[in-house]
């Protein structure tokens, strides 16, 4: 969500920013912090954030790492990073595809919901691989929204709501890997990484969860695009807006994968 221009429609990036960093936040922070507390995040570490966005996880690193440690924060838009007032942490205005990262550099590298929106995510995932020092820590956070779609047999209430399926269509025409969080072991396992894991979680959408706050601001953020090629009318988009807040809306998130692995 936070690099090349060859997204499209996809790179409307301030549409809605807040509203989704919120939410992105609220859903998974913790989650991370864990994971990066699990490789041993701490004093010291020098450590790279690609597509920092909001800025949540680059200022829990900057705290974890503290005074004798830098985290260098990354992104192609840096407006929602450019308040942050930290003296171990450095904002880059940077474009994982083109600009080049330093080789060998990195305690850590992480991002997070980023590689899935890159036709280049498997170069971008060899350069970042490449920007670890040796015994560096590589974890990427990258939904899976193909393996668990809405079953009303299994969860009465569930439903695919018609503009999830158009923003699938239209997430198939920009390059958007839709599974790419499944992919991520096997792919770490090919760059030759060791001290391999991974890990899956998911959660159901309701009204007035983070989640369905989510989904709102991507639908919002894609209205434009997927009316106008045509998956779409602008009533059944309102509607589905409007299930959002039905008391009995419910549908499973996508898989939100965390993979990690370290340069030998």
């Amino acid at each position: 969500m936070k690099t090349s221009d060859s997204r499209g429609p996809f790179d409307e990036i301030g549409r809605n920013a807040h509203a989704r960093f919120a939410a992105l936040s609220a859903l998974f922070d913790r989650a991370t912090s864990r994971q990066l507390e699990d490789r041993g995040v701490g004093p010291g570490w020098h450590c790279l954030e690609v597509g920092g966005g909001g800025g949540s996880v680059a200022i829990w690193l900057s705290e974890c790492v503290g005074a004798a440690g830098r985290v260098v924060v990354t992104d192609i838009d840096t407006r929602f990073l450019e308040t942050i007032a930290l003296p171990n942490l450095e904002v880059r205005r940077h474009d994982i595809i083109r600009d080049p990262l330093p080789e060998g550099a990195f305690d850590l590298v992480h991002t997070r919901m980023v590689l899935i929106h890159l036709p280049e995510r498997e170069e971008v995932l060899g350069r970042m691989a490449a920007a670890l020092k040796p015994g560096g820590w590589l974890v990427c956070e990258e939904f899976d929204s193909l393996s668990a779609p809405p079953d009303s047999a299994v969860s009465p209430g569930e439903v695919l709501l018609r503009t999830h399926v158009a923003m699938g269509r239209l997430s198939a025409d920009t390059r958007v890997d839709q599974r790419y969080g499944r992919l991520l072991y096997g792919r770490f396992r090919a760059l030759g990484l060791v001290g391999l894991g991974a890990e899956a979680r998911m959660s159901m959408v309701q009204c007035g969860s983070p989640g369905a706050a989510l989904l709102r601001a991507s639908y919002e953020r894609r209205r434009t695009a997927m009316i106008g090629a045509g998956y779409l009318t602008e009533q059944e988009f309102d509607q589905d807006l409007g299930r959002l807040d039905d008391a009995d809306f419910v549908m499973p998130s996508p898989i939100m994968w965390t993979a990690w692995g370290r340069r030998p």
